[in-house]
C-alpha cells in the first residue's frame, strides 16, 4: 500500500494540500504532511487492496502522510460495511482507537457515517461526544448522524445540533449547517421549526449553511432574523 501510494505521489499537489487544509503552527491541521494524491486516487486503492488486514489498517492508521492515514480509514469503512456483526464490531472499535490519528474534516467526513452513524450508539453517546474536548470527536458526533438523516430519522441530528450551538469552532458549525441542511431536504418543516427555536443563539455560519437551499426571500429573512419565533 506504502509503494502504490508513493507511486501517485505529486509534490506540487501536496503544497497545495498543504495550504488548503491550514497545516501551519497554531491551525487545525498543524502539522499534517501530505503525499499529494486526489481522493479519487486514494479510493482507486481501496478497491484494489480491500478488504485490508485490521492490523494492517491499525498500523498504517499512525502515519504521518495524511493520504495514508485515508487510505487506512476508506479501508475500515469497507470492512464494517462489507463485514460479518463480530468484523463490524472490531472494525468500530479499532475506530474510537485511532481517534488521535482522525485529526482533519475529510477524515471525519467520508467514515463517521458509515463507521459510526451506522453502529446504533445511542443519543446518549452522541451527546457525550458532542461535548468532548476533541474538535473531531465533536465532528464525527453531528456528521454521523446522516445515516440517520439519510433514513428519515432526525431527532439524533437536532438533539447533536442543539448541543453544538454554542461551539467555538466553526468547524463545527459548518458540520452542524450541513446537517441541518440536509434535514431540510427532508423535511423543511422540521428544519424550520429548530431555526426559529434557536435563531438567537445559533452562529453565523451555521445559520447560512443551513439556509443554503432555501428560496432567496426566505433566506433573506432568516439573516436578517426577521422570522417569527414559536410560541
Amino acid at each position: 500500500m506504502r509503494a502504490a501510494l508513493r507511486a501517485l505521489a505529486d509534490a506540487d499537489r501536496a503544497a497545495v494540500l498543504q495550504k488548503f487544509f491550514k497545516t501551519g503552527p497554531g491551525e487545525y491541521g498543524d502539522g499534517d504532511r501530505f503525499l499529494g494524491l486526489t481522493v479519487p486516487q486514494v479510493r482507486g486503492l481501496v478497491r484494489r487492496f480491500h478488504p485490508a488486514d485490521f492490523d494492517a489498517i491499525a498500523a498504517f492508521v499512525g502515519s504521518p502522510f495524511h493520504e495514508e492515514r485515508l487510505l487506512a480509514l476508506l479501508l475500515l469503512v469497507e470492512r464494517y460495511r462489507k463485514g460479518s456483526e463480530e468484523e463490524r464490531a472490531r472494525a468500530h472499535r479499532l475506530y474510537w482507537k485511532s481517534l488521535p490519528h482522525i485529526n482533519n474534516w475529510d477524515l471525519v467526513d467520508v467514515t463517521a457515517e458509515h463507521v459510526v452513524g451506522s453502529h446504533a450508539v445511542g443519543r446518549a453517546r452522541l451527546l457525550a461526544w458532542a461535548a468532548s474536548k476533541n474538535l473531531w470527536c465533536r465532528r464525527i458526533a453531528i456528521v454521523s448522524t446522516f445515516y440517520s438523516i439519510r433514513r428519515n430519522r432526525f431527532d439524533d441530528t437536532l438533539a447533536v445540533a442543539e448541543r453544538l450551538l454554542r461551539d467555538p469552532e466553526d468547524l463545527l458549525h459548518k458540520a452542524t449547517g450541513w446537517m441541518l441542511r440536509e434535514v431540510g431536504k427532508r423535511n423543511q418543516a422540521l428544519l424550520e421549526r429548530f431555526l426559529r427555536r434557536h435563531l438567537r443563539v445559533m452562529p453565523r455560519t451555521m445559520l447560512r449553511y443551513a439556509i443554503e437551499r432555501f428560496p432567496e426571500a426566505k433566506r433573506k429573512a432568516y439573516l436578517k432574523g426577521t422570522v417569527t419565533s414559536p410560541s
